[in-house]
């Protein structure tokens, strides 16, 4: 699995900080799924057993994808899961992003100190220009997360994701990078 830069070190003040998603995380990462299944049930599925989420972290293989811990950073314990997602380079320049709280300090926001954390790291050291979210239309508390992080509404889509067994529609929202933005590499010239 090939591994991504850590994130630069968070901000005075942050209370969480952000590590990447390794396998030596799996029973921690386990544990706190199924602590927290309730909470996120109807809106995502995270793997819950060591052979799931040893499968699950084959996604991170080729780079398109990371994943982190949003880590409190006076207890250590893992707070949430924050996904960047199929990076695409080019003209694009953007990727999405998946995001779960731990139920057991979950409504504390940790998750906006981490999805912040991920916006920086996202623009600053992967100069990504854009980042999208979908969001099921009832999932209330995620919904307030990227709109109080500053992201924009951009529609509807009917039967978006495959989720807990049916198509599910999602509400998308888009943030771009503040300016100055300095490109990667592989943006073309013209």
């Amino acid at each position: 699995m090939p591994s991504h830069p850590a994130p630069a070190a968070p901000p005075a003040g942050s209370r969480v900080e952000l590590r990447p998603l390794t396998l030596a995380d799996q029973d921690e990462f386990c544990a706190m799924v199924a602590a927290s299944a309730e909470l996120y049930g109807p809106w995502m599925q995270l793997p819950s057993t060591p052979d799931a989420f040893r499968e699950w972290m084959h996604r991170f293989d080729d780079g398109s994808n990371m994943g982190f811990l949003i880590r409190n950073r006076e207890t250590g314990e893992a707070t949430g899961t924050v996904n960047i997602n199929s990076v695409i380079r080019g003209r694009y320049q953007g990727a999405s992003l998946g995001y779960a709280a731990f139920a057991p300090s979950a409504g504390r926001g940790y998750m906006t100190e981490g999805l912040t954390l991920v916006l920086r790291y996202a623009f600053e050291q992967l100069r990504l220009h854009r980042l999208e979210a979908s969001i099921q239309p009832a999932n209330t508390a995620s919904l307030a997360v990227v709109r109080r992080l500053g992201f924009q509404y951009e529609g509807l889509s009917p039967a978006y994701l495959y989720i807990d067994g049916a198509w599910r529609d999602h509400e998308r929202f888009s943030l771009a990078a503040p300016e100055p933005w300095t490109p990667d590499p592989s943006l073309p010239a013209v």
